[in-house]
């Protein structure tokens, strides 16, 4: 097959795919030895693997990430997983508070315009490494309206904001947390906005903006550029989810885009 890799030292200067693999980091064309992937790939494949387990094993330091959101009040609550491997076993309890965070919780609902609650979900990394530049950034586009103290939120599905939201009584519901890892990115980060949380809200109620990293995803500010229009259309529509539609304009690409091959 012409332009295909092949024979055992893999991809040679005239792989054709090479073009196509520097525009994504899908793993595409990786070439063969036999009837088997080049060891390289097959090596490079594992350490995707290790590396998206390890993510999802990681710990959130929740202090360390209260100093990063200084001066910004924090707050912070558990789950019902009382530990990591309940945690992944038992989505159900990662959406409901302890009984301890539940009582802490009521009766502080002063109301809000918007919550940000920073949960570790399945890459407590990712929340590490970009959750307060993050909320900052969200915070600089709603400047106008009314926020809550951050809720940090340890062992949090994405449903664990609709009974924080609700009894700190915001209208609106911002969960941020890491998002299941991938074998291309392990530390990527997703917003859900939920109007009016409260217990039972189903998914098709949320708006989502995923894919926030650095290796070619949203960044912080586009993120929160994007956020700012959806909280803003959400509360003059007194809606989120399937019938909130993002529309924000395009912003300009921040990335450099991939050189363009000469004609032959």
């Amino acid at each position: 097959m012409s332009g295909m890799p092949e024979g055992p030292a893999g991809p040679t200067s005239t792989d054709l795919w090479e073009r196509l693999r520097r525009s994504t980091p899908a793993r595409i064309g990786l070439g063969r030895v036999g009837h088997a992937l080049p060891l390289g790939e097959v090596l490079d494949f594992q350490l995707a693997h290790a590396r998206a387990r390890d993510a999802v094993h990681g710990g959130l330091d929740r202090d360390a990430l209260a100093r990063a959101l200084a001066p910004l009040p924090v707050v912070m609550v558990e789950s019902a997983a009382s530990d990591r491997a309940t945690y992944l076993r038992r989505p159900d309890l990662g959406r409901q508070l302890a009984p301890g965070s539940a009582r802490m919780l009521a009766g502080r609902g002063d109301g809000c315009d918007v919550l940000f609650v920073l949960g570790d979900g399945l890459s407590p990394g990712a929340v590490q490494a970009r959750g307060a530049a993050l909320v900052k950034a969200a915070m600089r586009e709603l400047a106008d309206l009314s926020v809550g103290p951050v809720v940090l939120a340890h062992q949090a599905r994405v449903a664990l904001g609709d009974p924080v939201g609700e009894a700190l009584g915001a209208r609106i519901c911002v969960m941020i947390l890491g998002e299941r890892p991938g074998l291309s990115v392990a530390d990527s980060l997703g917003i859900y906005l939920t109007y009016a949380p409260r217990i039972g809200r189903r998914d098709s109620e949320r708006n989502c903006i995923s894919n926030i990293h650095d290796a070619g995803g949203l960044s912080c500010q586009e993120a929160a550029r994007k956020l700012g229009w959806l909280v803003r259309e959400a509360l003059r529509r007194g809606l989120s989810g399937v019938g909130l539609k993002e529309e924000a304009p395009l912003a300009p690409p921040n990335v450099p885009l991939p050189r363009s091959e000469p004609e032959p």
